[in-house]
């Protein structure tokens, strides 16, 4: 059986083979078939390697590359830290008996990091390994709307991003570089443990009913751990745009806090803090009922 970490190395290597082009590596591209990216045997005469091993990494078997061909590979690849590092990942998690043990637990938040939630008058939300949203502040609901309405398999931030219902035609305009960010680490917790049967269901639902999931997904995109800026179309107080960051929290590797803010003294700062007023409101008119 083919080692699951093999696998998902084989595939990886197979695409960032395959977002090289002859000049990006000083190869003359003439006379070359029609064919999307490096050929094997390029990316083998590149790292020092024969072209049969390179081949039966690609394909998943059982090869152990040491550290030394690793960074031959990744220096052939024109890979970055970020992809380095999945690189190292994956081929050192190869080399360990494909039933060696992992933590599938349960993921819990802290009461520490919930009460932090509370208090924080910036939207902030606790994400899972697998991108599954575990808590959120007022904040948070009032800037993505309350996610406590859906069932608790549905609340996850890929799932989510791909659904058109709720997405409204995903007008926002970097709604595929949010994507990305997202698939990306999706696909660092992948590499961690490939066969866990969360990832398995979302990445399997996901790629059956969509076809923009299956070409960004297939680009093998990772990230570790990302920070940027979202443009949000509210319907109460118009676009504003805010960064973002994620930071772990303490313990074992696993949940993570995702946290919004916005320039301070800025037109977004106002529009957010109106946001939230907003929100307070509702939520006071609604305790006041009888």
């Amino acid at each position: 059986m083919t080692h699951p970490h093999a696998r998902e190395l084989g595939d990886f290597l197979r695409a960032r083979r395959g977002r090289l082009h002859p000049y990006d590596v000083g190869l003359e591209p003439g006379g070359r078939p029609k064919v999307t990216g490096l050929r094997r045997e390029e990316i083998a005469l590149l790292a020092g390697l024969s072209t049969d091993y390179y081949q039966r990494m690609e394909q998943g078997r059982d090869v152990r590359p040491s550290d030394d061909v690793l960074d031959a590979l990744a220096t052939a690849l024109g890979l970055d830290d970020e992809e380095r590092r999945h690189l190292f990942t994956l081929a050192h998690a190869a080399r360990r008996p494909s039933r060696a043990p992992v933590d599938r637990g349960p993921e819990v938040v802290p009461y520490s990091t919930r009460r932090l939630l509370r208090v924080m008058h910036t939207p902030a939300v606790v994400l899972g390994r697998h991108l599954d949203l575990l808590a959120w502040n007022a904040a948070a609901e009032a800037l993505l709307g309350a996610p406590g309405d859906l069932p608790p398999d549905r609340l996850n931030m890929l799932l989510l991003l791909f659904d058109d219902e709720l997405t409204g035609g995903r007008t926002c305009p970097d709604w595929e570089r949010q994507a990305l960010d997202y698939i990306g680490m999706m696909r660092a917790a992948v590499a961690t443990d490939p066969t866990h049967p969360r990832a398995t269901a979302i990445v399997g639902e996901l790629s059956i009913r969509s076809a923009e999931f299956r070409r960004l997904w297939a680009r093998h995109d990772v990230r570790a751990s990302v920070s940027g800026t979202k443009t949000f179309r509210s319907p109460a107080v118009g676009d504003l745009t805010l960064e973002w960051s994620t930071y772990p929290l303490p313990g074992r590797p696993g949940p993570f806090l995702l946290v919004f803010t916005a320039e301070p003294d800025s037109a977004d700062a106002d529009r957010l803090h109106l946001l939230g007023s907003l929100q307070a409101t509702r939520a006071a008119a609604r305790s006041d009922r009888p």
